[in-house]
């Protein structure tokens, strides 16, 4: 049974948590470019993905519950699934900003180019991207 949780949470961390990086990180160039669908597309995607990652915590905690829950208490799970969960806020946020940025560059109103939404989207996807490499240090070194 844990072999099985094991290769889920590896499954869902690489198909999701990639993807989700790779499109929060292209998010500010379909900005610049003013391109509309991509950037509706971009924030689907964000959203699909984003939702899906959470299946990387679930069975994360579903395999340290089946390797007898002692591993749930140490301190690099605890300190993992709490940069995870700040993770899941950012993706909010980007998930926030990339909606307020296809509405401002689909609107009428030529002033409105999103540069605050690019920015920010920029740098939250940065910090994400740093996020899930401490994730993964944690994950793979302390052991």
């Amino acid at each position: 049974m844990s072999s099985l949780l094991l290769w889920l949470h590896i499954g869902f961390a690489i198909f999701t948590v990639g993807p989700l990086t790779a499109v929060t990180m292209a998010a500010p160039r379909a900005i610049r470019a003013k391109n509309v669908p991509v950037l509706q597309n971009i924030q689907r995607t964000t959203r699909i993905y984003g939702v899906a990652s959470l299946g990387v915590l679930v069975f994360g905690i579903a395999l340290g519950a089946a390797l007898g829950g002692a591993i749930l208490g140490k301190w690099y799970m605890t300190a993992s699934m709490t940069l995870f969960i700040v993770a899941i806020v950012l993706i909010v946020l980007i998930d926030r900003d990339l909606r307020t940025a296809v509405r401002a560059l689909a609107s009428p109103d030529a002033q409105d180019d999103a540069k605050v939404q690019n920015g920010r989207i920029a740098a939250i996807s940065g910090l994400l991207a740093v996020i899930w490499l401490v994730i993964l240090f944690l994950m793979v070194v302390p052991r």
